[in-house]
């Protein structure tokens, strides 16, 4: 959150309250799981997680990749039971806290409370996003705005990153977010290294010409161009 406005020293404190523990979470391992009673929500302090849902031919949608400084579990505070699993793809540290302590938030930080909306929001787009693509465009597409989505997010927590990052996915995984099978998957990345906009090397994907890249995905940033001016004033 920091990211967008300069957080308060009581709207800091507020946050960092909500990470006074630590969870580890071995990689494979299952946070939270579709279906069954939820109490807690999370905040990613380390890794690379997911959220899907089992469909019922027994295949897997991911929904999101998470990464460090999500909170996860947000949709399960309004539920009685999960709406979906969360699972660790790296070795992980999280901070679960009590629904309680949201409400505890919502109370006495009002614009904190805003810019979980405002982060709810950018997802939910986000994941329409990715719903129009499976339906609208092409493998190659989406399977290049997917590239473009995990080299954006893991930028923002590393501002090292330029445009050379871990994948951390294996083609499975990317088969899950984008609706393709690991061989038409395997088979577009080919491609996206034949056209000239990508490479890959031991685990890691370059980026060589992204502008065209992000033409061939139709990508569209959904951290970029916010309007926050109606974002209520801390308290004193």
């Amino acid at each position: 959150m920091g990211e967008l406005v300069d957080l308060t020293k009581g709207e800091r404190g507020a946050l960092e309250k909500l990470e006074a523990r630590q969870r580890r979470v071995r990689r494979g391992a299952v946070l939270q799981r579709e279906n069954e009673p939820c109490n807690e929500l999370f905040i990613l302090r380390k890794g690379l997680m997911m959220s899907y849902v089992l469909l019922d031919d027994g295949s897997r949608q991911i929904l999101r990749f998470l990464f460090p400084g999500d909170m996860l579990g947000v949709s399960s505070a309004v539920y009685q039971e999960a709406p979906e699993t969360l699972a660790a793809l790296s070795d992980c540290v999280v901070s679960p806290f009590d629904r309680a302590a949201l409400s505890e938030i919502m109370r006495d930080h009002p614009r904190l409370s805003a810019l979980i909306l405002v982060y709810c929001q950018i997802e939910r787009v986000a994941l329409t996003d990715r719903l129009a693509a499976l339906g609208r465009t092409s493998a190659k597409a989406r399977v290049a705005a997917l590239l473009i989505e995990l080299r954006n997010r893991l930028r923002a927590t590393d501002k090292s990153i330029a445009n050379v990052f871990a994948l951390g996915l294996t083609q499975e995984e990317i088969g899950d977010a984008t609706g393709l099978t690991a061989v038409h998957v395997n088979r577009m990345l080919r491609q996206l290294e034949e056209d000239g906009l990508i490479r890959r090397e031991a685990g890691r994907v370059t980026l060589i010409d992204e502008r065209a890249l992000a033409s061939a995905a139709n990508y569209v940033n959904r951290f970029q161009g916010l309007d926050l001016s109606w974002l209520p004033q801390p308290r004193s």
